[in-house]
């Protein structure tokens, strides 16, 4: 098992602001051979690709309903609102480990499973599509922990700072905001979680 954390060290070097290049020396057939990591990935690549289609339903009904559809028409309310991105440096850290990378993109999903309340508060006539985001979010987390434990990869586990409590909206519109980034920032994290799986199931 040390072997593939090794590749995956290799293979996950940079996710984040740098273009995928070729990773010459690296030993991918060790990888590509493995069965179980290979059905782990696609089963995995496929959910995040299911519920990445949820969440952009879900903007396109924030965009609709409260004409806020663009992030740089908001940059001065969301500096007030102080929602942070869920982390996931640890699947581009040059000291990259297989245990931390999926450790943090389940850490991820449980943090916006919480902070979906705020947007299923928002759109109570959506609340079906919001509870199955929920719900997707809640499965994929659990299956690739358990996937991890098959696989052999201890779990690690993150401050709970870094999943902070969403903040009090002093009014309708922050709420609306509030949402809005919500989605956004889900959006994003699943953006980054799926290159690497994808990136990591062509090879």
């Amino acid at each position: 098992m040390c072997s593939l954390t090794r590749v995956l060290a290799l293979v996950l070097g940079a996710l984040l602001g740098a273009p995928w290049r070729a990773l010459h020396g690296a030993p991918l057939a060790e990888l590509s051979g493995d069965q179980d990591f290979q059905l782990f990935l696609h089963k995995n690549l496929e959910f995040t690709r299911k519920i990445k289609g949820d969440v952009a339903a879900l903007q396109r009904v924030v965009c609709d309903t409260f004409q806020l559809c663009k992030e740089e028409e908001l940059l001065l309310v969301l500096q007030d609102l102080h929602i942070a991105q869920a982390p996931l440096e640890q699947c581009h850290s040059r000291s990259f480990q297989a245990e931390a990378c999926f450790s943090q993109i389940c850490d991820g999903l449980r943090a916006y499973h919480g902070s979906l309340a705020a947007v299923l508060e928002l759109l109570p006539t959506h609340a079906g599509l919001v509870e199955t985001l929920q719900l997707d979010a809640a499965n994929l987390s659990s299956n690739i922990q358990q996937q991890m434990e098959d696989l052999g990869l201890a779990t690690v586990t993150f401050p709970a700072e870094s999943r902070g409590p969403l903040p009090a909206f002093s009014s309708r519109f922050q709420h609306q905001v509030g949402g809005f980034l919500i989605l956004a920032n889900f959006q994003r994290f699943l953006e980054t979680a799926y290159r690497a799986l994808r990136h990591l199931a062509r090879l």
